[in-house]
Parts: structure tokens; sequence; C-alpha cells
């Protein structure tokens, strides 16, 4: 068994914001799981330094193109200490040594099979997604596209049309949810039109890889980025053990960008030869009165001034138990707040303060053989297991508070402190056990809170002391 786990990269026009620490640490937790499981796990996550609209950023801020785009790349790095990230690469792709000469093997695989050929193309095209639409952008609905005329290369993605909709309509390549594969099988069965793979290298101002034997052309920035999960495994033993070899491929990604994985990027892996993925598991957008968080929007949370306000754990938490697997969430600092304190401080941290206030006022610190978990606790693993596979995060978080409300709700059935003997030393072994079992399985989620519990409870039979492992937030004024 091994897991490789990827996240979407983003442009790096403008800093991280919210809806970024959002996909991160849901592909975090996939990948703290299965490596919780015993499996080997590789998480990949960067940036797409290749785009028009960086370009088009570091013009506007006047700004060096190449600065530009490494100092915004390094923020989105950064996020790995204030999220508590876990990733094991990180890939920016107009950097990274690794990246162009992978675009171009897999370029020049596509070639080698006819299916690129070059025609002029006049439409739309919106800079915010960039790609050539039919009227609107529904991503960027207040963003003006633009008239272009070109030649470019073109892919014939209309040759694999029956075979994407063969993968999808089996599962072989499982789209989750079940809300976003039916979409993406409605716009297969609706017909596929080959599509351009290749801007000017003049409208990019040169920027970009050019494209393998046609150097007035660089590679469409999608074609370049999603390449990015194979090409940052290289050649060799990398790429034999986490692609090729690997038991499941999954990507982590927003549902703005589906068409592209579930659809193109299929193709250009069927046409280059290589394995497909196992899995494509979407989000929906994270929104700030009803709106999609956007830079441009102007809407934009700032996830290190976050977590500089109220923790990591509390916004891993928000992230994790309150964004739906179908429909938009929206964001505010109360709901964050309240969320932190009803169920961290006032659920787990209570459950396993009084717990430890007990064994130590009652037993010294000290309990029995350790017991086997109350009924909801022992199943505790396998709810957990299920729902990730189905990327469901909100109810793997459910799961979890199940345990912490049975566990609060024994406390006051069987009142301890009123208890002597073998039935004080059962109760009390149980609880602590199980507030172990709930330590243990909470660390994908909240890997520093996990951590400052396990010490606490200890191991064997003796548990450390009471204090308090989730401060209450102050709501903000």
């Amino acid at each position: 068994m091994s897991f490789y786990v990827t996240t979407a990269i983003p442009y790096v026009n403008a800093d991280p914001h919210l809806g970024h620490a959002l996909e991160l640490v849901q592909a975090d937790v996939l990948a703290r799981h299965r490596r919780l499981r015993g499996e080997p796990v590789r998480f990949l996550t960067g940036t797409d330094d290749n785009a028009l609209k960086n370009v088009a950023a570091a013009k506007s801020a006047g700004r060096d193109v190449r600065a530009f785009v490494d100092s915004n790349a390094a923020r989105f790095r950064s996020l790995r200490g204030p999220l508590d990230l876990s990733f094991d690469d990180f890939i920016s792709t107009s950097a990274d040594p690794r990246h162009a000469p992978g675009v171009e093997r897999l370029w020049r695989a596509s070639a080698d099979r006819g299916d690129f050929y070059r025609r002029r193309y006049e439409g739309l095209y919106c800079a915010g997604c960039e790609q050539f639409i039919d009227g609107t952008c529904p991503e960027h609905p207040h963003d003006q596209p633009v008239p272009v005329a070109e030649e470019n290369w073109f892919f014939r993605l209309s040759r694999y049309a029956d075979r994407i909709g063969k993968l999808l309509e089996t599962g072989e390549v499982r789209v989750e949810p079940q809300a976003r594969r039916n979409e993406v099988l409605a716009f297969v069965r609706g017909g596929l039109s080959d599509f351009s793979v290749s801007r000017p290298a003049a409208r990019a101002d040169g920027w970009g890889i050019p494209v393998p034997g046609d150097p007035s052309q660089v590679v469409y920035v999608w074609w370049d980025a999603l390449a990015n999960y194979v090409t940052a495994l290289g050649e060799g033993d990398e790429y034999e053990r986490w692609w090729a070899g690997s038991t499941e491929r999954v990507h982590v990604i927003g549902k703005g960008i589906v068409r592209f994985h579930a659809v193109y990027w299929l193709a250009l892996l069927l046409s280059a030869g290589l394995p497909l993925p196992t899995a494509i598991f979407v989000h929906d957008y994270l929104t700030v009165d009803g709106a999609k968080l956007s830079k441009s929007a102007g809407n934009s949370v700032d996830p290190q001034d976050l977590v500089a306000r109220f923790g990591t754990d509390a916004v891993r938490w928000w992230l994790l138990r309150e964004v739906a697997p179908v429909g938009d969430t929206d964001f505010t600092v109360a709901r964050l707040v309240h969320r932190a304190n009803q169920d961290l401080a006032n659920g787990l941290g209570n459950l396993v303060n009084r717990t430890l206030t007990l064994v130590h006022s009652r037993q010294d610190g000290w309990i029995g053989d350790p017991a086997a978990p109350y009924g909801v606790c022992a199943q505790l693993p396998g709810r957990i297991d299920r729902a990730l596979a189905r990327f469901d995060l909100r109810a793997a978080t459910d799961a979890l508070w199940t345990v912490v409300d049975e566990g609060n709700r024994l406390v006051e059935s069987s009142r301890p402190w009123q208890l002597t003997g073998p039935a004080l030393d059962a109760v009390l072994a149980t609880l602590v056990h199980s507030c172990r079992v709930l330590a243990k399985e909470l660390e994908p989620f909240l890997p520093s809170g996990a951590a400052r519990l396990r010490t606490q409870l200890g191991t064997g039979n003796q548990v450390g002391p009471a204090i308090p492992a989730f401060p209450r937030l102050v709501p903000a004024s």
C-alpha cells in the first residue's frame, strides 16, 4: 500500500488566502491519516508560476517577474508552519529544475502520438482562469473577457472522449463527491472539443516553458501546471514508486478546476501513455457574505493572520468541522471562535481535563490496567477511515465528536466522584484509555493539539497533570 496525495498549485499573482489554506489542510489530514495507519505517503504541493496573470500582476506592481514570482511562491511555502502542514515536497514550476524537462517529456510523448496540430483561433479569453470561454466566465463574472486572435498548438481532446467517459462512469477514476462526478460526466457526454495548449511567447513576454521545437510558443499554463504531479517525481525511482507504482494517486482540488483534472489531465496522461490518478477529491468554495474568496474581489482572508490571532488548532478545526462536502461555506471570525470554544475548549478539552483531575484527586494520578474504550470510541478508527475514504472531512470530525460527547455523558452518568474501589478505578481507566484513543485519532486533524493531549494523558498506568489543552478564545469585538 502506498498513497500519493497532491493539492492543486495556485497562481502566485497575490498572497495566499483562506481558500488555499482549506485545500492544504484537507490534503494534510489525508496524508497524516494514512501515515497514522502505517502506510507510505508522499504529499506534494506547490505553486503555479508560469501563468500570464502572474506576469500581468508583476507588471502592475512595477516589479521584475522573476523576483515577484519567487517572493509570492515563498509566501505559499511559508504556510507550512502556521497551518501545521506535513507536505513532503513543494514545487515552484518556474524555478524547480525538475519541472521544465518533465513538461517537455510529456509534450514530446503526445506529439509522437500525433495529438497536436496548429491552427488559428479567435475567441474571448478569461485572464483570471487562463482559458478561452463562451460569454461570461462563471469563475470570474466581474472580469471582462478579452478578445484574442492567435495561432496556437491544439490538442486532440476529442480523440479521448469515449475513454474518459468510461473511466468516470466505471469509477476507475473516482470523483468525489458524487455531485461533482455527475457534473463532469455531463460535460463529457455533451462532447469534447480540441483545445489550445500553447500561447504566443510574445504575449507572455517570453515567460513560460517554450514549446519543444517551436520557441515562438510557450506551453499553455494549464498543461504546464497539471504536469507538476509527475514532473515533481522526476524520471527514476521516485516516479516509479509514487506514480507508476502507487496504490492510490489522489488529487485534492477546488470545484472550479474539475474539468481540467477530470478531463484534460486524464487525456494528457492517456496521450502520453502514463498511469491515471485513482481519485479526484473536490471541495467547494469558502465565501464571505456569499461571495467567493478572492484577492481581486477585496474579500480575501489571510490565514496567517487568523493563526496569529486564534491559533493553529482553531483555524484547522473550523476548516475541517464547518466546511460542507457540497455547497459553499460562509466564513466569519465569530463562527471560528464559537466552534473552537464549543468543541475544543468546552468539549474535548473539558473531557480530558476533568478526567485527569479526577484521576489525580481520587487516585494520585494512577489508574489500573487500561480498560477497553467505551462503545463508540472502539468504533472511532473505522468511522474515520470510511469518512476520509469518501473525502468527507465533516463526517470524520463528527465521528470524533460523537466520542467526545459520549465521554462527557459517561462522566455525568457514572459520577466517579461518588465511587470508590474497583468501581472507581474501572470508570477512570475506561475514560483515560478512551481519551488516549481520541488523542491518537485526532492527530491528523490537529497535530499540535493532539500532541499536547498525548503528553498529559501519558501511557501505561500513570497520567500527567490536568492542564487546559485548548484555551477559550475571546470573541472578536
